[in-house]
């Protein structure tokens, strides 16, 4: 089975876009409005442009690159709640601000996904060790009365009677680390991958905000194509794969990345690392170009080998329909999407 979808997050208390349009969208993060470029706003804006002015800081492009220009009282960086989890905000050089809201549908899949499983996985261990129990039971019957089985060595009963097997999560590309935490709440171990050190401790810190840096996971500071290289040699499994690769990078190392160059060995090497009855693989992407059914065409093998669905589409932000815009138009427009992105996803279910 496979769906084609368009996933869209909706404003809430701590985030929304606002308006967008020429180029632009105009964003609050917590109570601190920002203005930045995006291409994908080929529209004119619906508010007027005094109401743009008041945004607390917008990126000033400039033939290399381009700057931040922050109003005097706003600070360098400010903690919000998204999507279930407290985030530190930052507006960066390359005029990202360390959340892509966009992503928060997938962060909600990839949850109930892992919560189901874990459900299932904890029940099947549950009847197992009564199961196991009943037999010991039986297996006492002419005995001594005052036989104490309970004192039985626990190397004789087999681990998966009384524990619940656990998702492991492989997130590649991982920056700031929404996927990662979203993934921990859900009761995963994640193996976190990114080749940017202040990245890393940037999802760190959100790590600690979200009061989950006492979970499991793993903080690496590596290539993704060589750290998965590496867990070949090993021989790790994983049950979930989560990848946002970007257009051009670099490792810490000074590795490059190409996606057109490097990305179906990538591909190809992830699926060694699945286990044999994996739960889900995600593909994200957003400045490479390629369609969502490239991406699809990557899973199908997935879905060949161990059944399930894929579901491609687009990630869209819905404008938050203010009073301001709907006062300008003199109605209720509908509410327009700014395309952020491309996801193809396979699971099991």
């Amino acid at each position: 089975m496979k769906t084609s979808s368009i996933l869209t997050t909706l404003p809430s208390s701590d985030y929304e876009l606002i308006d967008s349009g020429d180029g632009e969208k105009l964003e609050r993060f917590g109570k601190i409005v920002l203005s930045r470029p995006d291409p994908q706003a080929l529209w004119p804006k619906r508010l007027s442009m005094a109401e743009w002015k008041k945004a607390d800081g917008n990126f000033i492009r400039e033939e290399k690159g381009g700057g931040w220009s922050l109003k005097p009282a706003t600070p360098a960086k400010w903690d919000i709640s998204f999507a279930g989890l407290k985030l530190t905000i930052k507006p960066t050089a390359f005029k990202h601000t360390g959340l892509f809201p966009e992503q928060s549908v997938n962060w909600e899949w990839m949850k109930d996904l892992i919560s189901s499983a874990t459900l299932a996985s904890a029940r099947s261990a549950k009847l197992t060790s009564r199961n196991i129990t009943n037999s010991m039971v039986q297996s006492t019957d002419g005995l001594p009365s005052n036989l104490d089985i309970s004192a039985r060595s626990d190397s004789s009963r087999p681990r998966e009677a009384s524990v619940a097997e656990e998702i492991e999560v492989l997130n590649l590309f991982g920056y700031t680390g929404g996927a990662t935490l979203a993934c921990a709440q859900a009761v995963a171990k994640v193996v976190h991958i990114d080749s940017s050190k202040a990245a890393v401790a940037w999802a760190r810190e959100n790590a600690e905000l979200s009061g989950l840096a006492d979970k499991p996971i793993r903080w690496i500071v590596e290539d993704a194509r060589v750290f998965v290289e590496r867990e070949i040699k090993r021989g790790r499994k994983y049950d979930a794969i989560i990848m946002d690769p970007p257009a051009f990078g670099h490792g810490p190392t000074s590795e490059l990345w190409k996606i057109e160059e490097h990305f179906l060995t990538l591909i190809d090497d992830c699926k060694k690392l699945l286990k044999d009855r994996p739960l889900f693989f995600v593909i994200n992407g957003y400045s490479a170009g390629y369609s969502a059914v490239a991406y699809e065409n990557n899973l199908l093998d997935l879905k060949e080998k161990f059944g399930g669905e894929i579901e491609i589409g687009e990630l869209a932000i819905a404008e938050s329909q203010s009073k301001e815009a709907k006062k300008e138009k003199g109605k209720t427009e509908d509410t327009r999407l700014l395309p952020a992105g491309i996801f193809a996803r396979w699971s099991a279910k």
